[in-house]
């Protein structure tokens, strides 16, 4: 993987978190760490830059018994930052399905000039 690839992997997981966020507001760091299969130090680290860039704010619930309790809102910024990461996500996966078309029909093409049939095919 390239640092480009890595760079896109982890604007996914942004934008992954967004969305979970934008259902349910009142999550602890530790079950979205859960729900998105990372650890509870690497949810810290990027919750912390999403609150640095101004897409998230997080409130503290002052009522509740367990003062761990947080609730995390979308700001106008965030709201912004998700529609922009879900185009470039629909555009890169719409590119990646376009070549796995195209690859396909030339493997098509490929099966034509041959006679399948008579391959034999071993699983690994």
């Amino acid at each position: 993987m390239t640092n480009k690839d890595n760079k896109e992997e982890y604007r996914y997981e942004d934008l992954d978190l967004l969305r979970h966020l934008q259902e349910k507001q009142d999550v602890s760091q530790r079950e979205l760490a859960h729900k998105m299969g990372v650890s509870l130090g690497k949810m810290n680290y990027i919750l912390n830059a999403l609150i640095k860039k101004g897409i998230i704010k997080v409130q503290n619930f002052r009522n509740n018994k367990n003062k761990l309790a947080y609730t995390y809102y979308l700001t106008p910024v965030g709201i912004n930052e998700k529609a922009i990461l879900t185009v470039k996500f629909f555009k890169r996966k719409l590119n990646e399905y376009d070549t796995i078309k195209k690859e396909i029909a030339k493997l098509e093409e490929d099966m034509k000039k041959i006679n399948v049939s008579e391959i034999k095919i071993y699983d690994e």
